[in-house]
């Protein structure tokens, strides 16, 4: 049986990889920092809700310890829980906007998986996948024609990426990964009641997933086993440059 978590995973891109992992056999603890709104979205696909919230330590070790009591073990991480902060460039964004987007995309990522590294080497095979973002590519943006010119969220991703490096060396029985899902069309990029359609969107130009599309890579990733790569950094096209 292999146990899973999905941290985020109410809505979007974290609800539809657990969704879809449930699919796929596992058993996923669907990770939410409302109980209700986790429960609501659990019973609906399948899953096992479980409060979590990646900005409270209390709530991480609680989440930990119910794991451990429950299962023993944990196969498979996925590391979902993400904010956007205010995309402002540099000059304008101030310290607290850093830290806003840190606390839950940089630290509360890099404390879940360490609350859950006794539980992963309790794993056959265990599996990490941090969900990164393009934008966090220092390739992509030493570019002089990159189009992101906000300060806070490239950052995180970056530092991101970096966790998924770190712990790929420290643990190399585990399948370390960073994935992009790509611009996807969810409540995190800022719909409105009136917002256009994602066919719309296309129609004019823009490069847009669906919150299936987007989820595709995570799913592959998460799916993997003992024997898939480590130590990448992969969107739905391949591989991304760091």
């Amino acid at each position: 049986m292999t146990i899973t978590l999905v941290t985020g995973a109410t809505r979007g891109i974290g609800r539809e990889v657990a969704r879809r992992l449930v699919e796929a056999g596992q058993t996923v603890y669907l990770g939410a920092r409302d109980p209700d709104r986790g429960a609501e979205a659990a019973a609906v696909i399948g899953a096992t809700p479980i409060q979590l919230d990646a900005t409270d330590a209390s709530s991480i070790a609680a989440a930990a310890d119910r794991l451990k009591d429950e299962v023993g073990y944990l196969d498979v991480l996925v590391n979902n829980a993400g904010i956007a902060g205010a995309q402002q460039p540099p000059g304008t964004a101030t310290l607290d906007d850093l830290r806003t987007v840190f606390e839950t995309n940089v630290f509360g990522a890099a404390a879940v998986v360490d609350a859950f590294t006794p539980l992963l080497e309790a794993s056959e095979a265990p599996v990490v996948v941090n969900v990164s973002s393009a934008v966090g590519s220092l390739a992509r943006n030493s570019n002089p024609n990159s189009p992101w010119t906000m300060l806070a969220y490239p950052m995180s991703k970056a530092a991101l990426n970096m966790l998924t490096i770190q712990y790929t060396r420290a643990f190399p029985r585990w399948r370390v990964n960073s994935a992009t899902p790509g611009l996807t069309a969810t409540d995190f990029t800022g719909p409105r009641h009136d917002a256009p359609s994602v066919d719309e969107l296309r129609a004019a130009g823009l490069q847009i997933n669906t919150v299936e599309e987007g989820s595709e890579v995570i799913v592959q990733m998460a799916l993997i086993g003992s024997n898939g790569p480590t130590g990448t950094f992969v969107g739905n096209d391949g591989p991304v440059p760091w």
